[in-house]
């Protein structure tokens, strides 16, 4: 894919020693004002980046946003709190803005200090200003635990809006050890960018499942500097949605260990809430997962989560209907009387629905389609397979 600068935005990168050998630093900064919306996690553990970033977007402005990779500076105290604050106003000074105008993000392991001597080191040489952004690299400098970069631009109208992301573990919104930035030069009114990308987010990254488990440090901000003039509020609404699907369903791709892409699409609930929480709970299943993974057709460890709703009194089985991709696979409406219940059989009891079940979750993409049967809510989910390569990595994640 093509990643376009938008006007007006800069970027740094360095490798500084958090990783390896590979970049573990990054600052992405508009050369003017912008306008800005941000959401984070909800987590009670939320580390000082979150804290302090909250508070900088407080007014709906902010000029871009310092990315440290590999540590998430969290449960490090009031020395970990100092040393946030120490990054963010040093890089600030470094760009001529004031410390508020900046966001910093952490992400990584908990509980460990930033290595302050390495940081202080590549701060002081900081050169304003910096090249035109390079996004490519600054979604390579975020990551972790990620296999590859993500990276997406669309177009609206004469403007443009770039993200970039990262994430692929300890990912159940609100919102996942997620980061997740987003560039534009489209001028759009500072309260009508906050309702569009809190909405945006609410279908997209808050629909993103990986393991169930919330992380301390997740980010998500958009930044308007407004360069290429005004653009149509629902043209944008629709460019940005476009990015941010292309970024959840990467991120879900290169889920830790994952192997496949689960999308599970729910319709006939009672509203979207429902929806949303019934598809939850199916790409959360370890079991559904698992048998995604190993290609076994067991349709039955969807019906057992959908069952799971037990507070969802107008879930009827009669009326729900659950598919794989094209394939029907409940009700059986088997000739034979047996219901099908262990999820042995395809739709129509044959052998040959059978084999195009299997067919359908060989692919790396695997579709699950649930109707409830209720009303119109819908909602899609995106989650990934559980596999043996999600253990081995996060068995030895600090060592």
């Amino acid at each position: 894919m093509d990643i376009r600068t938008p006007r007006g935005f800069r970027s740094s990168t360095a490798h500084v020693g958090l990783k390896e050998t590979d970049k573990d630093f990054s600052v992405l900064v508009s050369e003017t004002p912008a306008t800005c919306s941000a959401v984070f996690t909800r987590s009670r553990f939320a580390g000082p980046s979150v804290v302090l970033s909250r508070e900088a977007v407080r007014d709906g402005s902010a000029r871009g946003v310092v990315v440290v990779a590999r540590n998430a500076n969290v449960a490090t105290g009031k020395q970990g709190e100092e040393n946030a604050r120490e990054v963010r106003r040093a890089v600030a000074a470094g760009i001529g803005v004031d410390e508020e105008e900046l966001l910093i993000a952490s992400t990584g392991v908990i509980g460990r200090q930033y290595p302050m001597p390495l940081l202080r080191a590549h701060l002081s040489t900081l050169d304003w200003p910096f090249p035109e952004a390079d996004f490519a690299d600054v979604a390579g400098a975020m990551m972790t635990t990620d296999t590859r970069p993500k990276a997406v631009s669309v177009a609206c109208g004469d403007a443009v809006i770039t993200g970039v992301a990262k994430g692929v573990g300890m990912i159940e919104p609100d919102m996942a050890t997620l980061l997740a930035f987003f560039c534009t030069d489209a001028r759009i009114d500072r309260a009508e960018l906050d309702r569009v990308f809190r909405a945006v987010m609410d279908r997209t990254f808050n629909a993103l499942s990986i393991d169930t488990d919330t992380s301390t440090s997740d980010t998500a901000a958009i930044f308007a500097n407004g360069l290429a003039g005004p653009v149509d509020p629902e043209e944008f609404a629709a460019a940005l949605e476009t990015a941010a699907v292309h970024l959840v369903r990467e991120i879900a791709r290169d889920g830790e260990g994952a192997s496949k892409l689960i999308e599970v699409r729910v319709t006939g609930a009672r509203d979207d809430a429902q929806a949303k929480r019934v598809g939850k709970t199916v790409v959360n299943s370890p079991l559904v997962k698992t048998a995604v993974h190993g290609a076994d057709p067991n349709w039955g460890r969807v019906a057992m989560a959908v069952g799971k709703c037990q507070d969802d009194l107008d879930i009827v089985p009669e009326r729900v209907r659950i598919a794989f991709g094209e394939v029907e696979v409940y009700p059986t409406g088997q000739a034979d009387g047996t219901d099908g219940a262990d999820g042995g059989g395809g739709a129509d009891g044959t052998d040959q629905a059978l084999e195009r079940l299997r067919e359908h979750l060989r692919g790396d993409e695997v579709t699950i389609r649930v109707d409830l049967g209720i009303g119109a809510g819908a909602f899609t989910v995106y989650g990934c397979d559980l596999t043996e390569g999600y253990i081995r990595l996060n068995a030895d994640y600090t060592t």
